[in-house]
């Protein structure tokens, strides 16, 4: 289970991607909406409280909207109140990346896919037990894969 202390170990030392997927803003924005693009090409932000899963609570893995990689489990997934879906861990160590944010004068930690480095979110040590995590994420960078479901079909 990652804590804190990992977050900040790994946002200083990533872990490589076992496989990567990289392609043109062209060959990006032919996939993606324009929001889905917006945030996860250009490191923005949805509205709070706007987003498709914010309220969702349906059993599954939330993959990464470009590349399709598993990065969250529904199992992780609670209520924050903050307006974004929010989860204690990722689905494994090596499936987002950390790195330092210092955007808008403020000093955050951004979670981003290790395999298409498509933005995520942020995360903050102010989620609940036992991790202490609260994983930030736009729902326009990931898509609900329920069991029997592939990633690549998933809504």
């Amino acid at each position: 289970m990652q804590t804190w202390n990992d977050v900040i170990r790994l946002a200083n030392h990533p872990i490589p991607s076992p496989r990567r997927v990289e392609k043109t803003p062209a060959e990006w924005r032919a996939q993606l909406t324009p929001e889905q693009y917006h945030v996860t090409r250009e490191h923005g932000t949805e509205r709070a409280f706007t987003g498709e899963y914010c309220e969702a609570h349906e059993a599954g893995l939330y993959a990464c909207v470009c590349c399709g990689t598993p990065l969250y489990d529904s199992r992780t997934k609670f209520e924050s109140g903050t307006g974004w879906p929010s989860f204690t861990q990722p689905v494994d160590e090596s499936a987002i990346r950390y790195k330092k944010d210092t955007s808008y004068g403020m000093v955050r930690v951004e979670v981003l896919c290790n395999v298409c480095d498509a933005h995520q979110g942020h995360v903050f040590p102010d989620g609940p037990a036992p991790s202490g995590l609260r994983l930030c994420i736009n729902s326009a960078s990931i898509k609900l894969v329920t069991e029997g479901q592939d990633a690549a079909v998933a809504k």
